[in-house]
């Protein structure tokens, strides 16, 4: 009798280690795997990343209407509807724009601190103009440099890019350009640098950055720039 109890008392704690198994299974990338509280694990940072860029781009400091260009928010830039400002640099929709060009700006972000003598900004102007359209990829007279103008793609677009130039009454204005159709559409990028000699006041005027900080500044701007489908 002793050993037909012992018997029966191991198939039953058996059975009973089968049924929990089954209640809590362990396969694939799961089995082994603890859960870690909330904010204790160092590398949750690293993995709320995509999470948090997801989120600046859902959130855009400018969007076209339906499908179209984005910019989403850069630290040390303002946005600006319209490319009117004090210094030297045309308000049309793209940078050299021909008189009879056709088309919108769209957005600027303007770097923090520019003033007539230094400035920092990207544009961004369109036209669905034909002519306007037909024409896109051609840099202006202004274009500096030699060679064929380099293709660079913006979040997965490409783009002719080109630099340009010009400078009078010891103002000056430079920029990297950047043109491509898209839909039907020409969009202008231009990453414009200007304003006026400082050593021309008396004393001599202080840039708010440098030129090198205004540049840098302006790639970190591109980098924000992205098409909603």
């Amino acid at each position: 009798m002793h050993r037909r109890t012992q018997t029966a008392y191991g198939l039953l704690a058996a059975g009973l280690a089968l049924v929990l198994a089954g209640c809590s299974p362990q396969t694939g990338s799961d089995a082994g795997v603890v859960p870690q509280p909330s904010g204790t694990d160092p590398g949750a940072a690293k993995a709320a990343d995509p999470v948090a860029a997801s989120t600046v781009r859902s959130a855009p400091l400018y969007a076209e209407p339906g499908a179209g260009v984005a910019i989403a928010p850069v630290a040390g830039m303002r946005v600006a509807q319209d490319f009117k400002r004090d210094y030297l640099a045309s308000p049309n929709w793209k940078l050299f724009a021909e008189p009879d060009s056709t088309g919108a700006p769209l957005a600027a972000l303007v770097m923090d601190g520019s003033n007539n003598i230094t400035a920092a900004e990207l544009r961004i102007g369109s036209s669905d103009d034909a002519a306007a359209v037909k024409e896109c990829l051609l840099p202006p007279a202004e274009a500096t440099g030699a060679g064929t103008p380099a293709t660079v793609e913006i979040d997965g677009v490409p783009f002719t890019h080109f630099s340009v130039g010009d400078a009078a009454m010891n103002h000056y204005v430079n920029a990297e350009s950047y043109r491509a159709v898209r839909e039907g559409t020409c969009y202008a990028v231009d990453l414009v640098i200007a304003g006026t000699r400082p050593d021309v006041y008396d004393p001599p005027a202080v840039p708010p950055f440098t030129q090198e900080a205004a540049k840098a500044k302006l790639q970190e701007a591109l980098k924000a720039v992205y098409w909603v489908q």
